[in-house]
């Protein structure tokens, strides 16, 4: 189960329970969210769908505590071509 709960505009603080619950403190650049989402759903929808691409990939224990959005195409370079995918 993915929760996200926006702690500003800009920050969200994610809990992933599985196995082990983790939280996550994930940071959104409002030009990066409209490049991804482009109008199409809020940055926290945009956030739980991230998880939700990493969750395919990895254990929520494997999954950075604090980190920015683009962070994740760094370890995943398919992740948006795979988001705008998701938002279809």
């Amino acid at each position: 189960m993915i929760q996200v709960e926006a702690i500003d505009e800009r920050t969200f603080k994610v809990t992933v329970t599985a196995a082990s619950t983790t939280t996550h403190t994930v940071t959104v650049d409002p030009a990066y969210h409209q490049q991804l989402a482009g109008g199409r759903m809020d940055a926290a929808t945009l956030v739980e769908k991230s998880f939700e691409f990493l969750l395919e990939r990895e254990s929520n224990t494997s999954i950075l505590r604090r980190f920015d959005l683009p962070v994740i195409g760094r370890y995943f370079p398919e992740y948006e071509d795979r988001i705008s995918e998701m938002l279809k």
